[in-house]
């Protein structure tokens, strides 16, 4: 029953007719203010359909934020907004919800699953202070699991392992941990075991409590009972708990020196008491040695309880986190990062931040590190996916949205001042132990964008939907990073770049539906790259006759295989080389014809890419123009990758077919 203070909201009113019609009712929004150390900023990480959505509308319903769940084949849950999403049962964008768990705040992100989508979970994952990671306990750790759990570990995010669809006849609990060790080379710590009979998950023995835990299947799992394991009543149970306790207690010995040092004290593992496990647990998962695993079936409303305490018990809170603890050098300066963007057709764009020091309210402006410029706030709002509770001020260590920032985008830090950014620089580089990699991490506004795989052009169906497909284009490239909008110059078309073919499919059907046009795609290619196999080095002369004057360039050139650097084109320190070579224009007109290679490779005329260019000499004659030093790259660069050290080849080979040639160069 909703009480009378929570029906005289007009935002509850609003979201519950709207969830209503779905089978879903809010009745609990949880912006109520909440220390520091009660907030806990997560994510849900998995392969497409190991039970992300599913696990959450279980978190929301048992929060009480939802009156009724909804199911994914249904398309009637929270996260899944958009209509794309609810048609295919997948999920295309990440959503944010907060609600309360036992007086904490959980502000939960529930990401993609499918690869296509990944730069959404990367954008996310920069923003989190721990992640759940959620395990098929019929296939263990597939392959995009592994790909998350890259992505996490490169942001240092704690994580604990969530094993699902324990009902299935074919999940098996044992084979999901041996998965986890083999393929993400982690310790296991598992706090759970199921109890199965004839293939069915009757409930979950719990090693830390030695409890039994039952859920009631009628009450949509909402009440569980925990009952004390005991060794007549459940010899056979109370004997494996022991043993795995004995175990768990064992492996956190080995990574906790405080645990270690209780137990050779006590000089038994079975004098451990379950706090002291809990705790051992929390410091291993936020020290990362080691990884806590649960089980349940949350499409059967079994395990979802035990695991929201988990997110209490073992993740850390924004002010424990490491990932936010550089972020301090702003002091008493605000400082939060934009993670996401949407448009919304009454609000316009709405920018979702993570906010780790100090507070914003509705007027403020906010100074864009990478613009440089600032913004004033408009107004800010608690997120429940694609609903929108407004809110007078947000503080340290949450998660929420601002309206009217218009030039931020995905991955921006901002805050009060120029002065405060430049404070925070100085301040954190004299920290000790911070490395020039940490500051650009914290400074750095974007995160790294993924190359379009592949790419299609997009036609107006009239040049009076030209207008409204641009702006399309425009708002989707500043909501998705790994779409990328560009125009043919030689045709004149517009192409769109994307991460596969249900991306920019995705695209079209949002083009279609939100802005009401029906634009035409291409056929679709794939972005292929060429690179370098092979170390090449050599020398190439050009004799050019114009009119009376014979101009000559000579160029000695290496191509380097493999080259992660920024900057492809490196000068030899000790090259010998004709002084007017150093001319600016000279200079110019040699990075011309690096890019010009560069843009259209000499095997199939795609990009190059991982290749770098060592320039070790450059000497040319009177009444040599930039123009001829550009086509002498260029052209001593292709000759180079085509031939390799085989460059100067019989005439009578002009005529035949080049790929006989292309020793040095593949295509990826």
């Amino acid at each position: 029953m909703l009480t009378s203070r929570l029906m005289k909201n007009p935002w509850l009113r609003k979201f519950q007719k709207r969830c209503a019609s779905r089978g879903s009712t809010i009745v609990k929004t949880g912006h109520e203010e909440v220390e520091i150390t009660r907030i806990r900023n997560i994510g849900i990480l998995a392969h497409i359909d190991a039970g992300k959505t599913t696990t959450t509308e279980r978190m929301l319903y048992y929060s009480g934020l939802i009156k009724h769940m909804g199911e994914v084949h249904h398309g009637n849950t929270v996260t899944d907004y958009m209509d794309q999403e609810r048609q295919r049962g997948i999920t295309i964008t990440s959503a944010a919800v907060t609600f309360q768990w036992k007086n904490y705040r959980i502000n939960l992100i529930d990401t993609p699953g499918h690869i296509d989508f990944t730069m959404e979970v990367e954008q996310t994952l920069r923003v989190l202070d721990g992640a759940v990671v959620i395990l098929d306990g019929s296939a263990g750790v597939e392959a995009q699991t592994l790909t998350v759990c890259r992505q996490a570990d490169k942001y240092d995010i704690p994580r604990i392992i969530y094993v699902n669809k324990m009902d299935r006849p074919d999940a098996n609990f044992d084979s999901s941990l041996r998965s986890i060790e083999s393929k993400l080379n982690t310790e296991v710590l598992p706090t759970q075991f199921p109890i199965k009979e004839k293939g069915s998950l009757e409930g979950i023995v719990d090693v830390i409590t030695m409890e039994k835990l039952m859920f009631d299947k009628k009450d949509m799992g909402m009440k569980f009972a925990k009952v004390k394991l005991s060794e007549n009543e459940d010899e056979a149970l109370w004997e494996m708990a022991n043993e795995k306790r004995r175990s768990l207690a064992d492996k956190l010995s080995n990574m906790d020196d405080e645990l270690a040092d209780t137990i050779i004290e006590q000089e038994s593992l079975d004098a451990v008491t379950p706090q002291m496990l809990i705790d051992s647990l929390r410091r291993s998962t936020i020290s990362r040695k080691g990884v806590p695993v649960l089980l349940g079936s949350s499409y059967k409303n079994i395990g979802v309880q035990p695991l929201m305490d988990s997110v209490l018990l073992y993740l850390p809170s924004p002010n424990s986190s490491k990932s936010s603890v550089h972020y301090r050098c702003f002091d008493n300066n605000f400082c939060a990062r934009a993670f996401k963007v949407v448009h919304d057709k009454q609000k316009g764009p709405i920018t979702f931040f993570r906010i780790y020091n100090g507070s914003v309210e509705r007027g403020m402006r906010l100074y864009n590190v990478r613009t440089e410029d600032k913004e004033p706030v408009g107004k800010l709002y608690l997120a429940c996916a694609n609903e929108y509770q407004e809110i007078t001020k947000i503080t340290d260590g949450n998660i929420a949205a601002i309206t009217g920032l218009k030039g931020t985008t995905a991955g921006d830090l901002v805050t009060t001042n120029s002065k405060a950014t430049r404070l925070a620089k100085k301040k954190l580089r004299a920290e000790k132990g911070v490395t020039p990699e940490d500051v650009d991490r914290i400074f750095d506004s974007n995160s790294r964008t993924l190359e379009p795989v592949f790419f299609c052009s997009i036609e107006a169906p009239s040049l009076s939907a030209q207008v409204v497909l641009d702006k399309a284009l425009q708002e989707l490239e500043r909501e998705d990073p790994s779409l990328k909008v560009t125009q043919n110059e030689e045709t004149g078309q517009i192409v769109l770049g994307g991460m596969g073919e249900l991306h920019l499919e995705i695209i079209k059907e949002r083009i279609k539906t939100e802005y009401k046009v029906d634009a035409d795609l291409g056929p679709l290619e794939i972005s292929y790259k060429e690179t370098i196999t092979e170390p090449i080095q050599d020398t190439f002369s050009y004799e050019y006759k114009m009119g009376d004057v014979s101009p000559k360039v000579t160029v000695t050139i290496s191509l380097i295989p493999n080259h992660q650097e920024k900057e492809i084109l490196l000068l030899d320190k000790s090259m010998t080389i004709d002084s007017r070579a150093m001319q600016e224009n000279m200079m110019k007109a040699v990075r011309k014809g690096v890019r010009t290679v560069i843009s259209h490779g000499p095997k199939l005329s795609y990009p190059v890419v991982n290749m770098g260019i060592k320039l070790h000499s450059l000497q040319y004659g009177p009444g040599t123009t930039p123009s001829l030093v550009t086509a002498a790259v260029s052209q001593s660069i292709r000759q180079d990758a085509i031939f390799g050290s085989n460059k100067q080849l019989p005439n009578k080979h002009a005529d035949e077919p080049k790929k006989q040639y292309f020793n040095s160069v593949a295509v990826t």
